[in-house]
């Protein structure tokens, strides 16, 4: 096999997704598998929807339509508000949408009467993680305007936490979320089908035992890929944490001073070199870097330290030199899963029954 790949263990993935499903069934509410980070993977799809998921839900439209033209038996949910410029491609593929801005709902309506079909619309409340969401005195006005409009169907509210700024999802911001459907629900004389409570950092919350309140479904990717929850990147017991794993070929290795001599300026990505000086080290070099992954997402073997990386290296420090052409294996956190995942030189090889298959997955948008 070539290198650099990513393993895919699909039974893996299978248990993962399988006992997050029964755990949140038990409390009232049900998972829409995130594949944005899979670049809409039928196989993972797949093992998602055997694992019970209520939907597949993705931001890329182009994803969802690679899953749409495969087949899957199971409503898709585009999970970041759609694009003017795509709101046609969106009711065609897609079941529901996410959604922040009336221009786009409008849209959306216009573009659901020419393809004659009714497309689900959930609105994303602002809670304080400030990325996407309505402010919520706006909200009542949203969904009334949003429910005069035709083809286009309000299905229910969710807000987005610990994306862009790490707030937590903890039982105050979940008893205003349900505080809202409640409020929506008296105003309008209507039942709210979804009342989505968040993504991957919501599980210690709801595990926890707390009152969900009207909180139905919840959105996860990085617990089911990686088997931790994204605040802390602690794993969840009972979740493997290497059903995906990233394997680097050797290139180099030698013993070399630890530090750098000459006239020092920056380097190619604007760092500075090691303050330290550690004598002489065995140095190895791999054949990845920052074109195919975040080195900073690579949680390494035991006995083996990450020097830095360049475009396509990686260096790193062992208690002993590795032979050239052997491989090493790393854990990756989500943000090295996305690029290694998104890079054309890193092969994916699933992996299914203890038996790799014969062939790589095609993940190309078509």
């Amino acid at each position: 096999m070539t290198a650099p790949r990513l393993n895919i263990d699909l039974d893996k993935i299978y248990h993962n997704a399988h006992t997050l499903v029964e755990l949140l069934a038990d409390r009232g509410i049900s998972v829409t598998g995130v594949t944005k980070a899979t670049l809409g993977s039928r196989e993972i799809a797949d093992v998602l929807i055997r694992a019970g998921v209520q939907a597949i839900g993705d931001s890329r439209i182009e994803n969802i339509e690679v899953m749409r033209l495969a087949g899957l038996p199971v409503a898709m949910t585009l999970i970041r508000s759609p694009m003017l410029s795509q709101t046609d491609r969106v009711v065609t593929h897609a079941d529901v949408s996410f959604n922040t801005e009336l221009d786009v709902i409008r849209k959306l309506s216009h573009s659901g009467q020419r393809a004659r079909c009714i497309h689900g619309i959930v609105l994303m409340v602002e809670l304080g993680d400030l990325r996407e969401g309505i402010m919520p005195g706006d909200l009542l006005n949203t969904v009334g305007e949003t429910l005069r409009l035709p083809n286009v169907a309000f299905k229910g509210i969710g807000t987005n936490l610990a994306c862009r700024s790490g707030v937590s999802p903890d039982a105050d911001k979940m008893a205003q979320l349900s505080a809202l459907a409640v409020s929506i629900e008296a105003t309008f004389d209507l039942t709210i089908d979804i009342v989505s409570g968040g993504n991957s950092a919501s599980l210690p919350w709801v595990l926890s035992g707390a009152d969900i309140g009207r909180i139905n479904e919840l959105r996860l990717g990085e617990s089911i890929l990686l088997g931790c929850e994204p605040l802390y990147r602690r794993p969840i017991d009972g979740l493997y944490t290497d059903a995906i794993t990233l394997s680097a070929e050797v290139i180099e290795s030698k013993v070399k001073p630890s530090q750098p001599w000459g006239k020092i300026g920056q380097s190619a990505f604007g760092e500075k070199p090691p303050s330290a000086d550690r004598g002489h080290i065995s140095q190895t070099i791999l054949a990845v870097g920052l074109q195919d992954t975040d080195p900073s997402g690579l949680d390494p073997p035991c006995g083996i330290e990450l020097l830095g990386a360049s475009s396509d290296h990686l260096i790193i420090k062992s208690d002993c030199c590795l032979a050239v052409g052997a491989e090493m294996i790393f854990q990756l956190n989500y943000s090295a899963l996305v690029r290694a995942m998104t890079s054309p030189f890193v092969d994916k090889v699933v992996k299914l029954q203890s038996e790799t298959l014969n062939k790589t997955e095609e993940v190309s948008n078509g």
